[in-house]
């Protein structure tokens, strides 16, 4: 299977490439990409196979995204965030996933923060509110946001744990209004704009706990959507990967052939260039690496289980994903070192490489602050991550 679906990335590659400047420019990812990679297959690799998806093994799909993201990281990131956003269906009542794959797989955005209010009516709730960091918005055919239930203008809360229960919500995506919020340094393409919703109906069935998956909808039994959140996570620090793996790549071709200003020895016989490139090739095969051992492990210990990942699992995978993203950007780092004044030139493709890393070094699920959380498990104190108390 990685065969073909990378077979398939490759025929779109022209599409791919020809349009990533204007994504850049226009702060979405351009039609034309977006609907290139669904006629592709590409957005089935984490649907289940029950439902017309693929239901690859996570080391494929992570093969997948680092091979899009070589070639653009908002295109690649659209990919992982809009297929695994999908799978938390795994949650809906049947009803809810009969709709949402009606069509076949679906293609969904959203965000878990903050939780919008919902008011209990008849059949399902009225839901107000907004979420930020909608990546791929613009083109996904669902939307997803959380909501809190609220009665007479306040939250209700549980009175065991005192706090407010959230909830997901799924809406058709022209049931939302999209704003033009998205201005980065960095991933300036992903469209990762604001939504929002003023008193919308949510039906019963379109409404998912947040929570363990414990009772899978039918046809999501396997393996893979055990390990959600994982698997979106894991593909979040594959794009990673692939924005590091093409800097050092460029930067390869680039020292052969350059002779620096003022010096007349080439760029490939100097010991620097040789020693940085050295060292930025070792952090993304590192990287690579270690989110592929950490996945297969993970995937490993569920398929024979049965059951949810451990807590080692999870505490390795979050690791894994914070190095990745860690390794990574420093090794862009030494690749503009290594190229010299060509890593600032906008027509050269290494200042938005640098730009692109480190601004994935700061997504929640991969900054300094999830070191943090793990050491913290490992220390045997209480959880402060959401996706890993899942």
């Amino acid at each position: 299977m990685t065969h073909e679906l990378l077979a398939a990335v490759e025929r779109i590659r022209p599409i791919i490439q020809s349009k990533a400047e204007s994504a850049e420019a226009e702060r979405r990812l351009s039609d034309t990409v977006y609907d290139a990679m669904r006629e592709a297959g590409l957005f089935k690799m984490l649907a289940p196979r029950a439902h017309g998806g693929l239901e690859v093994h996570p080391i494929e799909a992570m093969t997948v995204f680092e091979a899009v993201a070589r070639l653009d990281s908002a295109a690649a990131w659209n990919l992982v965030m809009n297929q695994a956003i999908s799978a938390y269906a795994a949650w809906l009542p049947p009803e809810g996933v009969r709709e949402l794959f009606r069509d076949g797989p679906p293609t969904t955005a959203g965000s878990l923060n903050p939780p919008a209010a919902a008011i209990r009516v008849e059949g399902g709730w009225r839901v107000t509110g907004r979420v930020p960091f909608g990546s791929g918005c613009h083109h996904a055919s669902w939307l997803a946001m959380p909501a809190i239930e609220h009665r007479d203008g306040r939250p209700v809360l549980d009175p065991q744990r005192g706090q407010p229960v959230p909830f997901a919500i799924f809406l058709p995506r022209e049931q939302a209004r999209i704003l033009d919020t998205w201005h980065t340094l960095g991933m300036r393409g992903t469209g990762s704009a604001d939504y929002e919703v003023e008193d919308l109906f949510v039906p019963d069935h379109l409404t998912a706990p947040v929570g363990p998956l414990e009772r899978p909808a039918p046809g999501f039994e396997g393996p893979l959507f055990r390990m959600w959140p994982w698997t979106a996570i894991m593909g979040e620090a594959s794009v990673s990967v692939g924005v590091a793996a093409a800097a050092v790549d460029e930067a390869v071709s680039l020292c052969r052939a350059k002779t620096a200003a003022y010096n007349a020895v080439p760029q490939r016989e100097q010991q620097l260039p040789q020693f940085l490139l050295g060292k930025a090739g070792s952090r993304v095969a590192a990287s690579r690496d270690t989110l592929h051992a950490a996945a297969r492990e993970a995937y490993g210990e569920v398929e024979r289980s049965g059951r949810l990942l451990s807590r080692e699992a999870k505490i390795r995978l979050q690791l894994a994903a914070c190095f990745a993203a860690e390794a990574c950007a420093e090794a862009v780092r030494h690749v503009n070192d290594a190229v010299g004044a060509t890593s600032f030139r906008l027509d050269r493709p290494f200042e938005r490489h640098f730009r692109d890393t480190h601004t994935l070094l700061q997504h929640s699920s991969k900054s300094s602050a999830r070191y943090a959380s793990a050491g913290r498990l490992m220390l045997g104190l209480e959880n402060d991550w959401v996706w890993l108390g899942f």
